[in-house]
């Protein structure tokens, strides 16, 4: 038991430091796979686009640098902007949408690729604490099994 809280405890300890690692290439993974998203948006109906609608309905942005990233999309000269940019669910033509000048006024103007990775970075000291917490108790267990297993093989425990 204690070689498997061993192990576990190993494995989150390493995840943990390649993750901080590598924190800006995740960051760049992120924006050419939300880039990506863009380019494919609604192209499938998948759950990419779902993602996206989700994302910027949520944090209220839109693109991924700003609106202006949707005009270099195939969905943008079919339909426009998308409908989960809008500020308000109830004014959003699709004319006004087509139309980037008219589309600003109408549409949140942030990137979500800032506020997508500045909320991770603000919640990170919570996922940290978690994390610490847990590995604490991980230690204890490890330490309680070893004595546990120290005093099995020392026959000191007592059967019942």
């Amino acid at each position: 038991y204690a070689m498997l809280l061993s192990l576990i405890f190993l494995i989150v300890l390493v995840a943990a430091v390649v993750g901080f690692v590598f924190r800006h290439e995740i960051k760049t993974s992120f924006e050419s796979n939300l880039n990506l998203a863009l380019r494919d948006y609604n192209v499938t109906a998948d759950w990419h686009s779902d993602a996206v609608d989700t994302i910027q309905r949520t944090l209220h942005c839109c693109g991924v640098q700003n609106y202006s990233d949707w005009e270099k999309t195939d969905y943008f000269t079919q339909r426009g902007i998308p409908r989960s940019c809008c500020k308000s669910q109830d004014d959003r033509s699709e004319e006004d949408l087509k139309d980037p000048s008219k589309a600003k006024l109408k549409v949140f103007v942030d990137g979500c690729f800032f506020l997508v990775t500045s909320t991770m970075e603000s919640k990170m000291s919570i996922v940290a604490g978690i994390s610490f917490g847990i590995a604490c108790f991980q230690l204890v267990g490890i330490i309680l099994a070893c004595c546990l297993s120290q005093y099995i093989t020392n026959n000191q425990y007592e059967m019942v």
